[in-house]
């Protein structure tokens, strides 16, 4: 895709699990970039067999939360974003709630939920449609 209409940040531990061809249909007009987790590099390989994908961006790991959460910020840059982790910190709420572009924040700790899913579905879809 040469101009997706949002990132997604996340550990390749959040997609496990999701329903077969969930997260390719998703990313049909999306992009993703994976932050390490405990699986590490393997988790990583699997994810990119997963969506068989040759390639997948990877974003620097930081030394604290606070670094981290600003390196996930320069990824959003101008686009929407859906950023899932673990828990937020306040700037980051704040910033997710004035940034300009829509901005999905969900704490999850591992795979998705179903009810997850589904809020990440309806606001995909939001921004398809605002595409058009």
């Amino acid at each position: 895709m040469s101009d997706p209409l949002f990132r997604l940040a996340c550990t390749p531990a959040v997609l496990d699990a999701a329903p077969a061809g969930w997260v390719e249909t998703m990313l049909e007009e999306g992009e993703v970039a994976v932050l390490a987790d405990a699986g590490g590099l393997d988790a990583i390989t699997a994810l990119a067999h997963d969506l068989d994908l040759v390639t997948v961006p990877v974003l620097r790991a930081e030394e604290t939360a606070e670094q981290q959460e600003a390196t996930v910020i320069a990824y959003a840059a101008a686009k929407p974003l859906i950023w899932v982790a673990p828990s937020f910190s306040e700037d980051a709420r704040r910033w997710a709630q004035r940034r300009g572009p829509m901005t999905l924040l969900v704490a999850a700790d591992g795979a998705l939920s179903d009810a997850e899913r589904r809020r990440v579905e309806r606001f995909t879809v939001i921004l398809g449609r605002q595409a058009e």
